[in-house]
């Protein structure tokens, strides 16, 4: 049986919070289920990596839970952050502007291997 997770961010636009709820929950559940997650965070959603960007966003306006709660919730429960390695130059930042929750980078070829080589199944946003 399949006991890993890759999350992929690559069509969710911070633009439109009600986009983000769905992929964190996801990670989270799945974590706790006990699953290996990885969710990487690239193109526009690659923004979510940088330090203050999602504790500005919230999923449902008015409420008090920001994005970044939800990610610290599907870290919490063993889920694992990464970054595309290209968004850094794109969106001028560097590894020191990540969140902490943030693992590191997960570039596309180490992305296409797993996908291609690992036991893992795949949700893509």
């Amino acid at each position: 049986m399949t006991r890993r997770l890759l999350i992929v961010l690559l069509n969710t636009d911070p633009r439109n919070p009600e986009e983000l709820g769905g992929p964190f929950y996801h990670a989270a559940v799945a974590a706790a289920m006990d699953y290996r997650v990885d969710v990487v965070c690239t193109a526009t959603a690659g923004r979510l990596m940088r330090k203050g960007v999602a504790d500005q966003i919230h999923i449902k306006p008015g409420h008090p839970k920001t994005v970044h709660d939800w990610i610290m919730e599907a870290h919490d429960q063993g889920a694992r952050f990464w970054a595309c390695p290209a968004n850094l130059d794109l969106f001028d930042m560097t590894e020191a502007d990540l969140i902490p929750e943030c693992s590191g980078m997960m570039g596309a070829a180490a992305m296409i291997r797993d996908l291609m080589e690992g036991e893992c199944r795949v949700l893509t946003y």
